[in-house]
Parts: structure tokens; C-alpha cells; sequence
């Protein structure tokens, strides 16, 4: 046999027409959920697949070959939501003045909850019953926590150890989703009268910074 016959190729084909495949299915999952997403930011609840597969460009069926349901899905936007906020939610002006982290904070806090607040709503409603949701929802509050020891590191500083403990759990529960949503649903302020909020009660509950 010649070393140049074609059938020595054949298995080094199969290989690349496999990943191919891999890569397209990889491809329609992302589209998928981002179908998904859109949807939910479009209007309240959750939408049915066929809503999905539509704003997809996919058969149903394609939705149920890569998710064993809506919740699964659901559980896979959470993942999707949590690593792409992490890459936005980048802390900036780590060492400016005190009115420059309150309000680059709150930016970056009033993005993240206008953006994903949709998900975050069906993701309590479905919390009960996808047992590994509630891990995500806690490193995404986790997240949040960590960033304002980063923010707030020299008022938090001068605090002793319960008082700080406790200021801290007060302002992750003042920037939650829920609070965000109280404020532009509820009570109807804007993004930048809900972010006015924010900065005047963090500025108030913060302890004077101290000097350098």
C-alpha cells in the first residue's frame, strides 16, 4: 500500500468532522442561551420553548438534545450569566477618593442588576426545584460581597470585627437584585435615580474614611 493512499487519511477525517460537529453543537447551545436571555428581557416570565426555538432559529427539538428541560437551561444561563458578569463587573478606581469608588461601584452594581435582573427573578422562582442553583446564586452574592471589602477596604479598616460584619452584610443586602428591582419596579425610578439611591445611602452608612 502506498504511503500516499487516501484511507490512511480517513481517521485523522473522522477526527476533524467530529470536532466540527462538537464545535457547531457548542455553538447552538451559546445561541440558545443567549435566545433564552433576550427573551426574558423582552418580557416577564418564562418563555416557552417553542418561544425559544423561534427566537433561536432552531427546531424545539434541538433545545431538548442539548437540555433535558427549562430548567436545565435555566441552570446553564446561570453558569453563562455568572461568567460573563465576572468579566464585566471589573473593579475600577480601586484607589480613588471616596466619591469616586461609591460611584464607580455603583455603576458597575446598576449594570449588572439592569442586565441580568430578568434571569435573577426566574431563577428564585425555580430555586426549590434545580437543587444546583443555589450554589451559583451564592457565589454571585459572594461576588458581591468580596467586591466591597475591595471598594470600601479603608472605611471598612477602622471598623472593629462585628461592626464590620455587619455594616457589610447590610450593603450586599442595599445593591441586591431584589433591591434594584424594588426600586425600578416598584417605585419607578430611572437607572440613574436608582443609582442616586444607592450613592447617597452607601456614602451614609460608610464610616469616615481615614486618612492615608
Amino acid at each position: 500500500m502506498s504511503l500516499h493512499d487516501p484511507s490512511l487519511n480517513i481517521p485523522h477525517r473522522r477526527r476533524r468532522q467530529v470536532d466540527g460537529r462538537r464545535l457547531r453543537s457548542e455553538r447552538t447551545r451559546h445561541l440558545i442561551i443567549e435566545a433564552y436571555l433576550d427573551l426574558l428581557r423582552r418580557g416577564p416570565g418564562m418563555p416557552t420553548a417553542g418561544q425559544i426555538a423561534e427566537h433561536a432559529g432552531y427546531s424545539v427539538r434541538s433545545i431538548f438534545e442539548r437540555f433535558s428541560d427549562l430548567d436545565a437551561l435555566s441552570l446553564a444561563a446561570a453558569d453563562y450569566a455568572l461568567a460573563v458578569g465576572q468579566a464585566e463587573a471589573v473593579a475600577r478606581d480601586v484607589e480613588g477618593d471616596r466619591p469616586a469608588r461609591i460611584r464607580s461601584h455603583v455603576e458597575t452594581r446598576a449594570y449588572a442588576c439592569e442586565k441580568w435582573l430578568p434571569l435573577w427573578r426566574i431563577l428564585v422562582g425555580v430555586q426549590s426545584k434545580v437543587a444546583d442553583l443555589k450554589p451559583r446564586m451564592a457565589l454571585a452574592r459572594q461576588g458581591n460581597m468580596t467586591r466591597l471589602k475591595l471598594m470600601y477596604a479603608r472605611e471598612l479598616s477602622i471598623l472593629e470585627a462585628t461592626a464590620r460584619d455587619q455594616l457589610l452584610i447590610a450593603l450586599v443586602t442595599l445593591i441586591s437584585f431584589e433591591s434594584w428591582d424594588q426600586m425600578r419596579d416598584h417605585f419607578g425610578l430611572s437607572p440613574e435615580a436608582a443609582q442616586d439611591v444607592w450613592r447617597s445611602t452607601i456614602d451614609r452608612m460608610l464610616p469616615p474614611t481615614p486618612p492615608r
